[in-house]
């Protein structure tokens, strides 16, 4: 009886997947074709705006604004030691603190 019950499991196994591999086929074909050619589809919808290629269209102005306008050169600065630019960035003596 299991011998039976076997040859019976594995022919609908083998039918199952015949089909199974046909639809797969099938299926990644059609899946394939749907998306080769809806890249050559011409859009439904309409344009929003104003058709780019149109010449006469109105567009807004552009300005221009210089990403370095705060900047200022330091050079050419004379050298200076470095017991001097200590003095300089060093902080002041609070009153009635020495050291």
């Amino acid at each position: 009886m299991s011998t039976q019950i076997r040859a019976i499991v594995a022919t609908v196994g083998s039918v199952v997947r015949g089909i199974f591999e046909k639809r797969l086929v099938t299926f990644s074909g059609m899946a394939f074709a749907v998306m080769a050619l809806g890249g050559c589809a011409v859009p439904q919808a309409p344009l929003v705006g104003t058709d780019p290629a149109d010449p006469e269209a109105k567009v807004a102005g552009v300005g221009y604004q210089s990403t370095i306008a705060p900047y200022t050169s330091l050079r050419p600065m004379p050298p200076s030691g470095w017991k001097e630019q200590n003095r300089r960035v060093t902080p002041s003596p609070k009153s009635g603190h020495e050291h």
